[in-house]
């Protein structure tokens, strides 16, 4: 599990995003490293007993660096105030579809699915749904899914109909989609709990299905 020591650091870090104070703070910081890889490799180890395709990764395959990139940005803190990793099959750098845990004081959350894939695997995706359309709702209607992960974020969209496809398309809430992801929000108390790679990997098993059907359109 994660401990509250962990979120402590974050919320103090959030705090005092500076470079000073986190050289002075390091020594904590080596022991949140530590054990977020320890969870993180415990959550492959459950994951890959219902997904395969992940059991030949390391905890270091898919946790996120804490340092930002400040080079393009207006916002010049030097460190996000949260951790996390992205499991999928090539790891945290890959376009295939796979399973996120973001830790972060108040705002822990699951993902499932794709995030802003390439044009290649983006119109990949929705032929496939076109295609395969009663299959990809019966994936997303489906009670565990909903359970957990209820209705695809619609924060990425275009406004129009994507080309190719007609305005009137019966799927076409779905075809405007850029990124193909479902979420689910956790209490830090989840987080901490004892039985959290449990409760996460329940989650994330739901989502195996939704996974799969966007893996495939990507094959």
């Amino acid at each position: 599990m994660i401990s509250t020591s962990t979120l402590d650091f974050l919320s103090k870090l959030k705090k005092n995003n500076s470079k000073e104070w986190f050289d002075k703070n390091r020594p904590a910081y080596e022991q949140v490293k530590l054990e977020l890889k320890s969870f993180v490799n415990e959550l492959i180890t459950s994951i890959a007993q219902f997904d395969p395709s992940v059991k030949h990764l390391e905890a270091k395959d898919c946790i996120f660096r804490i340092n930002r990139d400040i080079r393009f940005s207006a916002n010049k803190a030097p460190y996000k105030t949260n951790i996390g990793a992205y499991i999928s099959p090539e790891g945290k750098k890959s376009f295939s579809a796979g399973y996120y845990i973001h830790i972060e004081p108040g705002n822990c959350f699951l993902a499932c699915g794709m995030w802003m894939p390439p044009a290649p695997q983006l119109n990949a995706v929705r032929q496939e749904i076109d295609y395969n359309a009663d299959e990809f709702r019966k994936i997303l209607s489906a009670k565990e899914f909903k359970k957990h992960f209820k209705d695809l974020s619609q924060e990425d969209k275009v406004k129009t109909a994507p080309k190719g496809y007609d305005k009137e398309h019966p799927e076409i809430e779905f075809l405007k989609l850029k990124s193909f992801i479902a979420l689910e929000y956790l209490k830090d108390a989840d987080i901490t709990s004892k039985n959290a790679v449990k409760k996460i990997s329940t989650s994330f098993e739901s989502a195996y299905p939704f996974n799969s059907f966007l893996r495939r359109a990507c094959d």
